[in-house]
């Protein structure tokens, strides 16, 4: 199975959930969530999952949960391919 990962800079209490793009290879995201009992994390991993085409249960924090400053594990997502996901445009259903 493949697996990628990302850095991922996080502001919770955003006004909505949202991928900012790529800054100095680190993605920035900004969730409605707050940083309370993990609420902002499982948004996070939402909205990458959603980007990515996986499902959520395949997307996880695995170093700085109580950061705002993560990386993000991407279960199924070629590493190569999952920088062009997350930074693509594309249409909300």
């Amino acid at each position: 199975m493949e697996v990628a990962r990302v850095a991922v800079k996080l502001q919770p209490r955003g006004r909505r959930d949202e991928l900012l793009g790529f800054a100095d290879d680190v993605l920035r995201a900004r969730v409605s969530a707050p940083p309370v009992d993990g609420k902002a994390n499982r948004a996070l991993c939402r909205l990458i999952a959603d980007r990515a085409g996986v499902a959520p249960s395949r997307v996880a924090v695995v170093r700085g949960a109580k950061s705002r400053e993560k990386l993000v594990e991407v279960q199924g997502v070629d590493a190569a391919a999952l920088p062009g996901l997350l930074a693509g445009e594309r249409a909300d259903g």
